[in-house]
């Protein structure tokens, strides 16, 4: 977990997930039509992807992508992010980490 955590300190949004994800896709889409540029790391693609993916399950993310962090908090998968976007607290978490200048 502290690699992941050195990893999501970095950038204000990143988001884990697969290339072959739709899901990842989907919530990717709708973090680039907010105007936010996403950091993603794709397990399938990079080293050690496959550990962690093991980590991010340990973690409480199930299924394991897309995890999406937001200001170095994991916010959680696709349900959690679609939740907050209706609620309409997501794109204030977003203005917060400094990923949303608008």
């Amino acid at each position: 977990m502290d690699r992941i955590s050195k990893m999501v300190s970095e950038k204000p949004l990143v988001i884990f997930g697969r290339t072959t994800c739709a899901m990842c896709h989907s919530i990717r889409s709708l973090f680039v039509d907010f105007g936010v540029n996403p950091t993603v790391y794709e397990l399938d693609e990079i080293p050690r992807g496959r550990e962690i993916e093991q980590a991010l399950l340990r973690s409480g993310c199930n299924p394991t992508v897309p995890a999406v962090f937001i200001g170095g908090e994991l916010v959680g998968g696709a349900n959690e992010v679609m939740n907050l976007h209706l609620s309409r607290s997501l794109k204030p978490m977003l203005k917060r980490a400094g990923a949303l200048w608008v």
